[in-house]
């Protein structure tokens, strides 16, 4: 058996060395990156030879890379990096490992070409100026072998410990076994699916009911398809804390605490969660787990592969015994870990861990996408950008003399918008050229002055420049699956705007992201209609399609559709005191434990303003604006086994979908409202540009989003084959065929 690694990954696992640190520094672009090295190519011989693969072994060792360039005829083989700012000011231990990774493309080179010697050149390019630093030395081919000898004996050992894992772990899932009696009614069809599609090297999308145990039936086949499919990496992606936790649950019940368990699981947490020192800069002169940290990584990152989960907390114990910073000890075992738990943005945003470590490493994912219907939103949110002229003008109060001008012209030219501005509110079809000019420079000159005063990145400055890249970012994809729309308010004399760009399609971005793994499986309760998740998420045409059997019998929820009451916001008032009604008859025949859910704050305060006055008797709790963690939790609380009451909340907020209240904690549920999205310009213009693309505006702008948070809410009322409950959908709609045909199957109107 051999083991593949990149040059890159083979240096920064043996050349890293000194501190984390992560002061700023102005680095280019992904695509300024590119431009630069096509711009230093341009600049040489005829004979220059770019992007050369090249490949060599040492022992089981498979080294393999692209040098960035070769010129023949003068023998120099080249590392091209770029930079803005001060070259001074790359750290040594940066440069370190620069020259590490090209004295291993230069043995690999003096292998292939059988070369006595070779003149190795740092080329380190400035984006901004064009202009080449260039430090060179002469090596001959037994030095340079000594040195790739040397790296990948350092390497050798982890190698090794690696290969016998990966047969281990192969062996241990071919064995598997499913870790309970039999299966649940629908459990197993989902997990033939997977492991099909899997074993195949497609797409599914699984509409799966709650309690069948989607968890388990969707890992335990893939975990089983891992050897035959060669597969790196599962990467199970999610939107909410509660899925991490279920995916740690489920890998705990495949695979036993043991002290060699033979599957590596790992779980990602974001930054302001794992930062033991938030209020330190990241570096070595401010944390102390940062200074030292590529000196101290080597033992934590050993000591941390014999533990199997790798939760926060457990992750958290070996980092801090080691003295290494947790959150940059999670990232580097993302790289060795088999089973990856983490958040969508994890594989789906601009500048995500997990699908860059996949593309730069080659290696071979599945994914799991996690109540897949929230990737809508979210994927939308991750390609949306927004400006205030306000917050402009207040970072303008502040800021250095330095940028005065360059702020000066950016707000200028921000006012010159508002003259072709018709109404308060406004989408353009094209972007404004000059105000983004004025952007980019304001992003250069930003980017200039913090690179000579890194303490200057705090406060509205940095609030505004990460604001302000991600703006520019998304501009360079502007195109017909966004809106660009500008939002004008009078403030005195002064006309101020919003600036606004709207991922509304994110199918161009996710789409590319899940073809490159080897299968998907995208699984929820709510997946329908397919045409709709299809055509917003970029799925292959041929992407399998289930919707799977539920456990669930009719006999155990009783559906009422209550039309008599209409919840559209004209006839709000009128529907409050009826609704209060059949609350207050509901328990009166079936005291418990029920949830009540409302279209906004204001309906939900109004309904349960009036129950308490009517029926004061009745006891309620009732879900607040901005509720922490610890507040959330303090709600959940009133939902015990003897308990009474109701619980006050908003369709699709923290208790519409992720939380688990089986037997009497809920007997019951009330959805007053369909789930529609408010009624204003902005979804108005993405009901035309939905029609305009897919010919159905009003349902993929409303209906299918709003019908889809019901049925999540309705879902926390039976959770298990023993429960029995009661299920109000309050409003005319829920009488018309069209919407009906979006309700689960197994659900009986009574």
């Amino acid at each position: 058996m051999s083991y593949r690694v990149a040059v890159r990954a083979l240096c920064e696992f043996t050349a890293k060395a000194g501190d984390l640190d992560l002061r700023f520094t102005p680095s280019p672009t992904a695509q300024q990156g590119i431009a630069g090295h096509r711009t230093v190519a341009s600049r040489r011989s005829a004979g220059y030879q770019a992007e050369l693969s090249l490949e060599g072994e040492f022992g089981a060792l498979t080294v393999r890379g692209r040098a960035d360039g070769y010129d023949p005829a003068a023998n120099v083989l080249e590392e091209v990096k770029t930079y803005r700012g001060d070259f001074t000011a790359i750290p040594a231990n940066h440069r370190h490992l620069h020259w590490a990774q090209a004295r291993v493309y230069g043995w690999l080179l003096c292998q292939s070409l059988q070369l006595p010697e070779v003149n190795l050149a740092l080329v380190y390019f400035d984006i901004v100026s064009e202009q080449e630093t260039r430090l060179q030395e002469t090596w001959s081919a037994a030095r340079l072998q000594a040195f790739f000898n040397q790296q990948c004996t350092l390497f050798l050992t982890w190698a090794d410990q690696e290969m016998a894992h990966r047969q281990a772990r192969d062996a241990a899932a071919r064995t598997l076994a499913f870790p309970h009696a039999q299966f649940r009614t629908g459990q197993r069809a989902l997990a033939e699916a997977v492991y099909k599609t899997a074993s195949g090297g497609r797409c599914l999308m699984a509409q799966a009911p709650t309690g069948i145990g989607k968890t388990i039936g969707t890992l335990f086949p893939l975990l089983k398809a891992m050897p035959a499919r060669q597969l790196d990496k599962l990467l199970f992606l999610t939107a909410k804390t509660p899925g991490r936790k279920l995916a740690l649950d489920a890998a705990r019940v495949l695979y036993p605490q043991a002290a060699n368990t033979p599957l590596r699981v790992l779980e990602l947490v974001a930054r302001d969660k794992a930062c033991e020192y938030p209020q330190n800069a990241c570096n070595g002169d401010s944390c102390p787990l940062a200074k030292g940290f590529y000196d101290r990584l080597p033992a934590a990152r050993l000591a941390a592969v014999a533990h199997s989960p790798l939760d926060q907390q457990t992750l958290r114990d070996v980092a801090l015994a080691h003295q290494v910073c947790p959150y940059y000890l999670s990232q580097e075992m993302a790289r060795w870990a088999d089973l990856v738990i983490a958040d969508y943005n994890y594989y789906f945003d601009f500048t995500a861990l997990l699908y860059g470590l996949a593309q730069a490493n080659q290696w071979r994912v599945a994914t799991l996408v996690d109540e897949a219907h929230n990737l809508v939103e979210r994927a939308r949110q991750m390609y949306s950008a927004s400006l205030d002229q306000q917050t402009l003008n207040s970072v303008r109060q502040d800021a250095p003399a330095a940028l005065d001008k360059v702020f000066k012209r950016l707000n200028r030219e921000w006012n010159a918008l508002h003259k072709e501005q018709v109404g308060p509110y406004q989408v353009h079809g094209q972007l404004p050229a000059k105000w983004l000019n004025a952007l980019a420079g304001c992003i250069t000159a930003i980017g200039d002055y913090l690179n000579d005063h890194p303490q200057g990145l705090a406060g509205n400055l940095q609030g505004f420049y990460f604001d302000a890249l991600q703006f520019n970012r998304v501009a360079e994809l502007f195109d017909p699956h966004f809106l660009f729309d500008v939002s004008l308010t009078q403030s005195g004399k002064k006309r101020l705007s919003q600036l606004n760009l709207r991922n509304i399609v994110p199918a161009p971005f996710i789409g590319p992201r899940l073809a490159s793994a080897q299968s998907n499986v995208l699984f929820s309760a709510t997946l329908s209609p397919r045409t709709y998740y299809t055509h917003l998420l970029g799925l292959p045409t041929d992407a399998v399609w289930i919707d799977v059997e539920s456990p669930f019998h009719a006999r155990q929820l009783a559906v009422h559709v209550v039309s008599r009451i209409s919840t559209r916001f004209v006839h709000r008032q009128a529907s409050l005191e009826p609704i209060v009604e059949l609350i207050a008859t509901q328990f009166a025949q079936r005291p418990g434990n029920y949830l009540a859910f409302f279209s906004s704050f204001d309906y939900l305060q109004q309904v349960a303003g009036l129950l308490a006055e009517r029926y004061p008797h009745l006891p309620q709790w009732v879900q607040s604006r901005r509720m922490d963690e610890a507040a959330r939790q303090g709600f959940l609380d009133q939902f015990t086994l003897t308990g009474q009451g109701i619980g006050f909340a908003v369709l699709g907020g923290a208790f519409g979908e992720g939380i688990d209240l089986p037997g009497a904690r809920l007997i019951g549920a009330f959805v007053a409202t369909l789930g529609l999205a408010q009624l204003n310009p902005v979804n108005e213009q993405i009901k035309q540009r939905m029609a305009a693309l897919f010919g159905a505006g009003y349902d993929y702008t409303y209906l299918y989003p709003g019908l889809q948070k019901v049925v999540q809410a309705a879902g926390r009322v039976i959770r298990t084959q023993d429960d029995q409950g009661t299920l109000f959908l309050i409003d005319d709609r829920f009488a018309e065929a069209k919407v009906q045909q979006l309700f689960p199957r197994w659900w009986q109107l009574g």
